[in-house]
């Protein structure tokens, strides 16, 4: 059964949203929920998801809906106790011992004087006006809200622009401002390593290993995906570029992106040929196609680029970061060599990720080893699966897009789809590898071991011939503690490789191997 309740005039941020649905998705006898804002765009996901009903259609762009899918009607009621409580909890006093609840824009610009970054968390299409606001009181933006429109994004970053500021987003998930990290992001070491992302997920895989290389990151500028698409022209995506070229702080820049626009990419190499510091660039599935200058570096990775980069910034020789990946690839080899010999029937791989960024990462290095990989969000638009939840074949699928997110905590905070479908898959004879990533850092799940770890057993228990390889993004600095994340999931039986892409190739030759038998 499904049971809504609309609550009108209702407005809440994002981030609160995502706690509550957490909490919901978490009460016995509900199967799946959703707490949103219901505008056009969040009906239109929510429809997708099975939870749309005639009351939210009915309900207005102010309003709050939250609908969940029980077993019974106590258990929707419990469900809806637990909105309310949550939605009416008053906010937490800060480290000084005050409350800072500010009136508005204005009253929170007042009570922080010196300020000069905002981050805005709010409805798509309220998120541009507000972001505007920002900047004509001279503040920087990184505009964490999705759904804000084209042409809003390009008047925000032309603004900006001549200001003499800086927009980062809209979609900006990530970043890390003179040394401060900012919405998901990681606890790094403060270095001479500069870094432009247009891509969240990316900018923390970068930034925290070459913080485990021993480098450092003097800042970390979020762009927003949609900056190197030909709409927009990577305008904050150069602008980035370009600060850290004049930066003293920074002495090598990496820039992380997926492909551009084929003209983006000529626009960005040219000005490349400009800065007068080593630059790393990885723009996955995508080649800048030419050697641009003496000191440039492109990779095919985010681990390549990030050992180059770290290479640089501590004066050693870029082949370093060949090194560390032969290194890596020999431990792979002689770990998929012994999972191999375990496997008799099973043959298929899937991978359930909660970064974006590396399901395309996946799509670059796997296809090599097993051909053929589908996925929700393919490079390729002809290996795009019929239905998401419906794996077939070598599958990867991005567990954050919207089709998955609506009316629910992003999936390195909340791991309850993800863990059904570990389970799920597990219980498939033919599925040999499940490939996954752990996210650490601000923002992301605080116990991912207590949350994933259950999931894992029982798909161990289901089949013997499983095979399990993990990636885990972040520091020993992190709340979660990267070492204690990882051997945790050891003793679970979890093959763990400290970056992605050596994950990747690790589960690619485990199944390459063992077809080969």
């Amino acid at each position: 059964m499904i049971k809504t309740v609309i609550k009108k005039g209702a407005y809440f941020d994002s981030v609160s949203l995502m706690q509550v649905a957490k909490k919901l998705n978490s009460v016995r006898g509900v199967s799946d929920s959703a707490v949103v804002m219901a505008t056009k765009e969040n009906k239109g996901i929510i429809k997708a998801s099975g939870l749309l009903t005639r009351e939210i259609l009915d309900a207005g762009d102010n309003d709050l809906a939250i609908a969940v899918r029980a077993s019974t009607p106590a258990a929707a009621d419990a469900a809806f106790a637990a909105a309310e409580e949550l939605l009416n909890r008053k906010p937490s006093r800060d480290l000084t011992g005050g409350e800072r609840k500010a009136a508005g824009l204005e009253d929170a610009v007042k009570s922080l004087p010196g300020a000069n970054m905002a981050i805005v968390s709010v409805a798509g299409r309220f998120a541009g006006p507000l972001a505007a606001d920002c900047l004509e009181k001279g503040l920087n933006v990184m505009l964490f809200s999705d759904n804000v429109p084209l042409e809003t994004e390009l008047e925000l970053k032309k603004a900006a622009l001549r200001k003499g500021l800086l927009v980062m987003g809209p979609d900006c998930g990530t970043a890390i401002i003179n040394g401060v990290p900012l919405a998901f992001a990681n606890s790094v070491r403060r270095g001479n390593i500069g870094v432009v992302a247009a891509s969240g997920t990316g900018a923390q895989e970068v930034t925290s290993l070459i913080s485990n290389e021993g480098a450092g990151i003097s800042q970390c500028i979020g762009t927003g995906g949609r900056d190197v698409k030909l709409e927009v022209g990577a305008l904050t995506f150069l602008q980035g570029l370009k600060l850290l070229a004049t930066d003293p702080a920074t002495e090598v820049i990496l820039l992380v992106s997926k492909p551009p626009h084929r003209s983006i990419l000529k626009r960005i190499s040219a000005e490349i040929k400009r800065v007068k510091k080593p630059v790393v660039a990885v723009f996955l599935g995508g080649e800048v196609g030419e050697r641009v200058k003496g000191d440039f570096y492109p990779a095919r990775t985010l681990e390549e680029a990030a050992f180059k980069a770290a290479a640089l910034g501590k004066g050693q020789e870029v082949n370093k970061a060949r090194e560390l990946i032969y290194d890596l690839n020999l431990k792979a080899g002689e770990l998929a060599r012994k999972e191999a010999a375990k496997k008799k029937n099973s043959r298929f791989l899937r991978g359930l990720f909660s970064g974006g960024t590396f399901v395309s990462e996946a799509q670059v290095i796997l296809p090599e080893l097993i051909g053929k990989v589908l996925s929700n969000a393919p490079l390729d638009k002809k290996h795009k699966l019929a239905d998401s939840m419906e794996l077939s074949g070598h599958s990867v699928i991005d567990l954050g897009e919207d089709e998955f997110t609506v009316g629910r905590p992003h999936p390195m905070i909340d791991f309850t789809l993800r863990d059904k479908l570990i389970v799920s898959e597990a219980g498939n004879p033919a599925v040999s590898v499940l490939l996954l990533d752990l996210v650490l850092g601000y923002g992301s799940n605080p116990k991912p071991l207590d949350d994933i770890l259950p999931a894992l057993r029982e798909a161990f228990r289901a089949n013997k011939e499983l095979s399990v390889v993990a990636s885990v993004t972040g520091t020993e600095a992190d709340p979660q503690v990267r070492s204690r994340v990882v051997k945790g999931l050891e003793a679970a039986g979890v093959l763990v490789m400290p970056s992605n892409a050596g994950a990747c190739r690790l589960a690619g030759e485990i199944i390459r191997l063992s077809v080969k038998r």
